[in-house]
This record gives C-alpha cells, structure tokens and sequence, in this order.
C-alpha cells in the first residue's frame, strides 16, 4: 500500500462535478471547511464561474458528456491544485418521461454524464488519487440507485450502474488506499426539487407543503426534504482520512425511504 505523502488536510485537494449549485456546492464548501483546497466542475457559464469565485472556489469548466473534456477536466484541476486526492462525482440531471417516448439523445447525454463520465474521471484521476495514499472517490448516487419510480428509466439505470461502478472499484482500489463509497440521498430541497414541488403543486391543485408530504415524502419515515448541507456532511467524513476502512460503501441518506 502507498504511504501518504502528508496527513494534513491543508496539503488534500478535492474535485467536486457539478459543483457550481445544490449538493455539489455544499459538498465543495464543506471541503474547503475542512481545508482543502478544491475544485469545482460545472458546465463553462459566467454564472456557474462566478459562484465558484465567490466562494474561492477553482472553477474548472468543463461539458461531461463529451470525453476529450472528462480527461482536459482532470488534467486543469492537478495543474490548479498541484494534486488530486479526493473525487467527488456529483453531477447529473433530471429529465421525465415515458419509457416509450424518452428521447434518444437525452437518454445518450445523461448515462454519459452520470455513468459514463465518473467511470471516465476515475480512471483519468487514477494515478493522482492512488499516488497520496488516502485518496477517496464518493459517488453521489440516489435512493433510485436502489429502487425504481416510473418515467425516470436513463436516471434510475445511470444511478443503479453507479453504485456497481463504485463496489467494483472499490475491490480494485483497495491495495492503493484509496477509497470508494456511493451516498444515496432521498429528496434534498435543491433548486431542481424545488421546481419539481411548484410543478406538482400547481398540476395536482394542492399546496406545496402537502406536495412534499404527501407524494415527495410519502414512503419516507421522516417527513422532512433533507437539505444539501446533510449530504455535504455525510460526504465530509467519507474524503476524511478517518474514513480510511471504509470502502465499497452504499450510505443510504434516505430518511427510511428503503427501509420498508
């Protein structure tokens, strides 16, 4: 096994996709809490860049669904920071419809994104995460990565091959001390959840309360949207060098959503 190079969390360095809003933000945040010094990857708009700036954040600009700028993505983030040690595969998004009438090219778009392109990071930062001897890979998957809820079929088989991506590096990684864990949140109040209630309650004529109760929450134990600021938490100790036994784990962040 590789001896790390330096204990101190100052010296780690962090890559966080989709980085610039919602889960990936906070997660980058806490990071940089702990004292890192990270990145964040975001498609390459003045918002998105101005975010990351805003928080002293690296941006990286970068579109995950082509290959050439999953490699370029790794190659700027080790110029900026001088190393990698922790990966985090956030990004992703969400598109509805029938299985039927899904739409090829965003079927295409979003396995790359969210399958394709972590398997592609991972083995792009492989040399990098494995060199410090406490590298860590979090896979930010989705209860979906478990079960299945219909006219969501390219999201729910992106996020179930995630976690077999995870278990399978995991076994490969271990001998080089690096780590590889997925988290599986339920329903986290991001902008993108957000829209979805004001949707729901305005083609269901309820209230968005009763929306997050009644269908987001209904086969949850807690009747509570979790907030960003919990995965991030979650995520902070999985990159932690106390983590280091930790590997080839699903944490289910949930609220008893699969515990029936």
């Amino acid at each position: 096994m590789t001896a790390p190079h330096n204990d101190t969390p100052e010296h780690r360095t962090a890559l966080v996709t989709g980085g610039a809003s919602g889960i990936g933000l906070a997660i980058a945040r806490r990071l940089q809490k702990d004292g890192m010094r990270v990145a964040v990857l975001d498609l390459d708009r003045p918002q998105a860049r101005e975010v990351a700036e805003s928080h002293g954040l690296t941006f990286i600009g970068a579109d995950l669904s082509r290959r050439e700028d999953c490699r370029r993505a790794i190659d700027d983030t080790v110029a900026a920071l001088g190393s990698l040690d922790v990966l985090v595969n956030n990004a992703g998004f969400q598109h509805i419809a029938p299985l039927a009438e899904f739409p090829e090219d965003t079927w295409d778009t979003m396995l790359h994104v969210m399958l394709t392109a972590p398997f592609l990071l991972s083995r792009y930062a492989w040399a990098h995460l494995t060199r410090s001897g406490q590298g860590r890979i979090i896979n930010i998957a989705s209860i979906h990565g478990h079960v299945a809820s219909p006219f969501k079929s390219a999201y729910i088989s992106a996020k179930h091959g995630l976690i077999g991506l995870t278990r399978t590096a995991a076994l490969e990684a271990g001998e080089q001390g690096l780590t590889v864990n997925a988290i599986c949140p339920g329903y986290v109040r991001t902008p993108l959840v957000t829209g979805q209630i004001k949707d729901q309650a305005r083609t269901r004529g309820l209230n968005e309360a009763d929306v997050e109760e009644k269908v987001m929450l209904e086969g949850a134990a807690i009747k509570r949207l979790l907030d960003p600021e919990d995965v991030a938490a979650l995520a902070s100790y999985v990159a932690s060098t106390a983590a280091w036994g930790m590997t080839g784990a699903v944490l289910d962040l949930d609220l008893g959503w699969t515990a029936r």
